[in-house]
């Protein structure tokens, strides 16, 4: 049984807050929405009922254990503490976007609105925190040990991820580099970039590019494969691979069993960035290699706690 001192709840902004950071005030907001023909009075909703998901939240993790809120754009910089029980309100990207932060700390995702959200990784009704959290402190609940990506860059730089990899240029124009995976021999390629996917990722931009494929090629492309969370592979894909005098694409995608080098042919504008935050994008430019494999380190997602009111997407 774990010892803990703190909660770390960690809450986002909902869009009718970025609307009205954008447009200084929420009568403004309103009426571009409303010039634009969109409807202002879903954002409304979905914001009213975050703040009542939110409040009903800190209540119930009013008890023994101190609370530190913390919003997710703060969670990059933010040093989670062993003593640290994290606890996440949603959406799924909330959630990934912290897991790979915060080390062998457990995850508790929740739900704030299951009509509007899917919540493959907000296995948690708001009023099932409070025995949810007591489950986790007593250590019933179950936990799934989530498989991560990592990449080491030559410079030193370093990033994680929990669902997938970005590796190419900043804006819609060719990257060029050299790619070897596991010990084969290099193949230099032009592309519009590679995602290397973890198993939580799979179902999401991996997926995504399997589907287009098997559009284009009349349903004869290879469906996408099938990972577990825990899977220790990693799936690597070329996106859009252009063969010419000087580029191949023999390694186009396949399993990265121990480790896929990428070496960047880019002088300028080259990035790698995870889980599709750019703004946390890694300079990857000429003369820098990335190695790219399984990370030690695993996101601990808390999964199910016996009488905890699981949505129907959970997985025990």
């Amino acid at each position: 049984m774990a010892t803990y001192e703190k909660v770390v709840l960690i809450t986002r902004k909902t869009r009718l807050e970025g609307l009205i950071e954008r447009y200084n005030t929420r009568a403004q907001a309103k009426f571009s929405l409303e010039h634009a023909g969109l409807d202002f009075a879903d954002y409304e909703r979905e914001h009213d009922t975050y703040r009542r998901s939110l409040d009903a939240v800190l209540t119930q993790l009013d008890g023994s254990l101190k609370v530190q809120p913390l919003d997710r754009g703060l969670v990059p910089t933010y040093l989670f503490a062993p003593t640290d029980l994290v606890v996440v309100l949603g959406q799924d990207g909330t959630v990934a976007n912290t897991a790979k932060y915060v080390g062998a700390q457990p995850v508790l995702g929740v739900n704030p609105d299951p009509e509007r959200f899917d919540g493959v990784l907000l296995p948690f009704r708001v009023d099932a925190v409070k025995r949810a959290l007591s489950a986790t402190l007593g250590g019933t609940a179950a936990v799934r040990a989530v498989t991560l990506a990592e990449v080491t860059l030559s410079d030193g730089q370093r990033l994680l991820a929990f669902n997938d990899l970005f590796v190419g240029a900043r804006t819609h124009v060719s990257a060029q580099y050299r790619l070897r995976a596991n010990g084969d021999a290099w193949e230099r390629q032009s592309s519009s970039g590679l995602i290397v996917s973890t198993g939580a990722g799979s179902t999401g931009w991996l997926s995504s590019v399997f589907t287009g494929a098997s559009a284009v090629a009349g349903g004869a492309a290879r469906a996408a494969p099938t990972m577990r969370w825990e899977d220790h592979r990693l799936y690597f894909v070329v996106r859009e691979p252009f063969v010419s005098k000087q580029t191949r694409a023999t390694q186009a995608a396949g399993w990265v069993e121990h480790e896929l080098q990428v070496e960047s042919l880019m002088p300028s504008g080259g990035v790698i960035f995870s889980d599709g935050m750019e703004d946390d994008a890694l300079r990857f430019t000429s003369g820098v290699t990335a190695r790219i494999g399984p990370s030690a380190q695993r996101a601990r997602l808390v999964v199910a706690a016996e009488g905890a009111g699981l949505l129907p997407n959970a997985e025990r």
